[in-house]
């Protein structure tokens, strides 16, 4: 399939610059693939489209201030993405202007933050460094970093916190599952006492989320590796609802990738810790999510990809023409859609 078939028109003022308030006040665009029908709702109505035994699947990664300023001897200025952790002080990061960050490169990010390139990938663009830093480096990064927020978002972030989920839990990715900061606190109680059921899995975001698809051919396109993680008690949440024949519903694509990296072919999962560079796009036989919590998604990109293979290339462009015209809020801080 080529690339340019999953483009559709998108005007600019429809690129949500800031998150609503409160989370759930977003709306929710709902398709029913069984009975081909659409609503227009608002987050906070997704309690309707949900019941008794359905197996909500989240991502409870926790976004890093992974954005670091810094400075070379010479006095030039670089920007740094954390993007994976190899080890207590190795990250692979992408480096802002890169041709000059050769191998041995020095930078001083503050007083007690400085990293050194030790290794070029250059399939990725991206760097292997060493930081070089006092006490413990999370708390380093929470005072000098900034939330990667994406590069169309031009208004500065004021409260960190509306950039991670209610449940976010583990230190690692480098941007949100977005599709998980429209819930609150209490939609999440709501719907456990309607007896909706929830499971935890883990994948830090990482490069994959900011690279566009560049290649004519969208099956030449190489899925940036991301870690994730689905633990034993979580693994038999999902592998219950599976054997009983109750929904699992992904919220977000990471979710997506997670389950369907993990699952056999009939859609039951093992306890994993992992790499994955799983690229779904159609034609793709899903193997264990029967319903997706997902936000609207730039085009030509792989989570579009990822979503028209669930529905069809065909109806998500049909769908998001019509999100245009209802108009609807795009992207990270955008609106949202349920797919059951």
């Amino acid at each position: 399939m080529k690339t340019t078939d999953f483009d559709y028109y998108l005007p600019e003022n429809l690129i949500a610059q800031t998150p609503v308030e409160p989370r759930d006040a977003s709306r929710l665009l709902v398709y029913d693939r069984t009975t081909d029908t659409v609503y227009h709702k608002h987050f906070s109505d997704i309690k309707s489209f949900l019941k008794k035994g359905d197996l909500l699947v989240r991502n409870n990664t926790k976004v890093l201030p992974a954005r670091l300023f810094g400075t070379t001897p010479n006095g030039g200025k670089v920007e740094i993405l954390l993007l994976k952790r190899f080890n207590l002080t190795e990250w692979e990061v992408l480096v802002k202007p890169g041709k000059k960050m050769r191998v041995g490169a020095k930078i001083t990010i503050s007083s007690d933050l400085s990293a050194e390139v030790l290794e070029i990938f250059p399939e990725e663009g991206t760097r292997r460094v060493r930081f070089i830093y006092d006490g413990v480096f999370e708390d380093v990064i929470g005072r000098i970093g900034e939330m990667p927020l994406p590069p169309y978002i031009k208004e500065k972030l004021k409260d960190k916190n509306r950039y991670q989920t209610v449940y976010a839990k583990t230190d690692g990715s480098a941007a949100a599952p977005t599709a998980g900061l429209h819930f609150t606190d209490g939609l999440i109680k709501e719907l456990q006492d309607m007896g909706v059921e929830i499971a935890d899995v883990l994948l830090h975001v990482g490069l994959g989320t900011f690279r566009p698809v560049k290649e004519e051919e969208i099956e030449k396109h190489h899925i940036h590796s991301e870690y994730f993680e689905i633990d034993e008690e979580n693994a038999e949440k999902i592998n219950r609802a599976k054997r009983e024949g109750r929904r699992i519903i992904a919220v977000g694509t990471t979710s997506v990738r997670t389950l369907e990296s993990a699952s056999d072919e009939n859609g039951f999962v093992s306890p994993v810790k992992r790499n994955t560079e799983i690229f779904i796009y159609p034609p793709y036989k899903f193997k264990c999510v029967d319903g997706l919590i997902t936000n609207f998604h730039l085009p030509k990109s792989t989570l579009l990809m990822l979503v028209s293979a669930f529905v069809s290339r065909e109806k998500i462009l049909e769908l998001y023409n019509t999100a245009v015209k209802e108009g609807y809020r795009f992207f990270s801080f955008g609106d949202a859609c349920l797919f059951l």
